[in-house]
C-alpha cells in the first residue's frame, strides 16, 4: 500500500498529466485547424501559441491566490477550468472561440505548473522530495504520450477527428477534480497563516519526525508572509529559476512537441507514419523520465543536468545536420529526436519543476514558482509561435532552428558547470541557508 505522502503527491501530480496532454494534443490537430480556418503561418502560429499565452498569464497570476487561499483550493479551481476548456475546444466552430478556449486551457496549465510542484514539495519528506516532486514531471510526459497515442488512434475518424483529440481531456480533468477533494491543505501554508493546530495532524501523517522543530524552522524562515521577491537577498534563486526555465524552452522542446507530425513530414514520412512517430517519442520521454525519477535523489539534480546537456547538444546537432538538405528525406530524424527526448527527459524534464520548487524560501515560494513558470511559458510561446514562421519562410528553416537549439544547450552546459547549486537530500530551510538567504 502506498504511503500517505506518496498517495497525495500522486493526486496533486495529476495536474501534470493534464499539463502534458494539453501541450501535445494540439500536434494532431494543428494542420487541420490551419486548413479549417485558412490561417497563414503567422495566425496559425498564434492559434497554436494561444494556449501558451494563457500559460504565461496563469503562471504569473496564480501565486497570489495560492498564497492567500491555499494550494488545495487553487488546484480544485484549476481542475474545473480544465473541464470547461476541453469541452469548449472540442465543440466550437468559430475561430475566435477556439482561441479563447485554447487560452483558457493554457491558463490552467500555467497555474498547474506553479501550484502542483509547490504543493508536492511542501508535503514531501526531504529524502523523498526529488522523487515525489518529480511525479509531476512524470505525469506530464505520461500525458504527452497518451496525447500522441490518442491522436494516432483518432486520425482515421474523418474531418472531426481533431474534436475527439481535444475533447477526450474532459475525462481525466473530471477525475482530477474528484480526487483532489481527498487531499489535505499544505501544512506549510497552514503554518504561514497561523493555523498550526490544523497543520500538526497533517505533518504527523506525512511522517514528520520532529513536528515542533519543523514548525519552528518554518516560522524562522519567514520574516514576512507578504515579502517581495525582487530584493537583493533573493538574487540567486531568482537568477537560477529564470535561467533554468529559459534554457528548458530554448532546447526547442515545445516546438518538437507541438509540431511533431509536421517535423516528420518535413523529414519525408507520409501522413500515417508522421502521426505514428510521435508515439515513439512520447514513449521514450516517459521511459527516461521514469529512469530519472529513480536516480534524482541519488545522483542529484546537477549531475542529471550535466549528462542531459551533453546529450541534447549532440542530438540536436545531428537533427540540424539531417535537415541541411531541404529536398532530401532523412529517416534518421526519428532516431535523433528520440535521442534528444531521452536526454531532455533525463535532465531538464525531470529537474526543472523540482529545482524551482526547492530554491525559494517559504515566504516567497509562491512568487518564485510563478516567476520560474512565467519565464518557462513566455519562452515556450515565443518558440512555438515562431517555429512555423521559420520553417515555412525558408527551405532551410528546419536546419536553422535545430542549430539554434543546439547552441542554446551549449550555453546551458556552461550555466550548470559554473553556477547551478545542488539541492538533493536537503530540507527546504537548509537550501535557503546555503544560498545565503537569512
Amino acid at each position: 500500500m502506498l504511503s500517505y505522502p506518496v498517495r497525495i503527491a500522486l493526486i496533486a501530480a495529476l495536474g501534470g498529466f493534464l499539463f502534458g496532454f494539453e501541450t501535445a494534443v494540439i500536434s494532431g490537430a494543428e494542420k487541420t485547424i490551419q486548413q479549417l480556418w485558412s490561417l497563414d503561418s503567422f495566425w496559425h502560429g498564434f492559434t497554436v501559441a494561444a494556449s501558451l499565452i494563457g500559460t504565461v498569464i496563469g503562471s504569473l497570476v496564480v501565486g497570489g491566490p495560492a498564497r492567500n487561499h491555499g494550494r488545495k483550493k487553487v488546484l480544485l479551481t484549476i481542475a474545473v477550468i480544465f473541464v470547461i476548456s476541453s469541452i469548449g475546444c472540442a465543440s466550437v466552430s468559430a475561430w475566435f472561440l477556439f482561441v479563447f478556449f485554447r487560452f483558457t486551457s493554457g491558463f490552467a496549465v500555467g497555474a498547474s505548473s506553479v501550484v502542483g510542484p509547490m504543493y508536492i514539495s511542501e508535503i514531501a519528506p526531504a529524502h523523498l522530495r526529488g522523487r515525489l516532486a518529480g511525479m509531476f514531471q512524470l505525469n506530464i510526459v505520461a500525458g504527452i504520450f497518451i496525447a500522441y497515442l490518442t491522436n494516432f488512434l483518432f486520425i482515421g475518424l474523418g474531418d472531426h477527428a481533431w474534436r475527439w483529440m481535444l475533447g477526450i481531456m474532459v475525462f481525466p480533468s473530471a477525475l482530477f477534480w474528484v480526487l483532489l477533494r481527498s487531499i489535505p491543505e499544505s501544512p506549510r501554508w497552514l503554518i504561514l497563516n497561523n493555523r498550526e493546530a490544523e497543520a500538526i495532524p497533517i505533518m504527523n501523517r506525512l511522517l514528520e519526525t520532529d513536528v515542533n522543530g519543523a514548525i519552528q524552522s518554518i516560522k524562522e524562515s519567514v520574516q514576512a508572509h507578504q515579502e517581495k521577491l525582487f530584493q537583493r537577498r533573493y538574487m540567486k534563486p531568482v537568477m537560477y529559476a529564470v535561467l533554468l526555465a529559459m534554457f528548458n524552452q530554448l532546447s526547442g522542446i515545445n516546438a518538437i512537441l507541438y509540431y511533431a507530425p509536421r517535423i516528420f513530414e518535413m523529414a519525408g514520412f507520409d501522413e500515417s507514419k508522421a502521426y505514428l512517430q510521435p508515439v515513439y517519442i512520447g514513449a521514450a520521454n516517459l521511459l527516461f523520465t521514469m529512469l530519472a525519477m529513480t536516480v534524482i535523489d541519488k545522483f542529484g539534480r546537477k549531475t542529471l543536468m550535466l549528462i542531459g546537456s551533453v546529450g541534447m547538444i549532440v542530438f540536436l546537432g545531428l537533427t540540424a545536420y539531417a535537415f541541411r538538405d531541404a529536398h532530401a528525406a532523412n529517416s534518421n530524424v526519428l532516431i535523433y529526436l528520440i535521442g534528444f527526448i531521452a536526454f531532455f527527459a533525463f535532465s531538464q524534464g525531470a529537474v526543472i519543476w523540482v529545482f524551482i520548487s526547492e530554491i525559494f524560501p517559504n515566504s516567497v515560494r509562491s512568487q518564485g514558482g510563478s516567476l520560474g513558470s512565467f519565464t518557462h511559458w513566455i519562452m515556450a510561446a515565443i518558440i512555438s509561435w515562431t517555429f512555423p514562421i521559420i520553417v515555412e519562410g525558408s527551405e532551410h528553416g528546419g536546419f536553422y532552428s535545430f542549430v539554434f537549439y543546439s547552441v542554446m544547450m551549449l550555453l546551458q552546459l556552461l550555466f550548470i558547470l559554473k553556477m547551478m547549486p545542488e539541492t538533493k537530500g536537503k530540507s527546504l530551510e537548509a537550501i535557503q541557508k546555503e544560498l545565503g538567504i537569512r
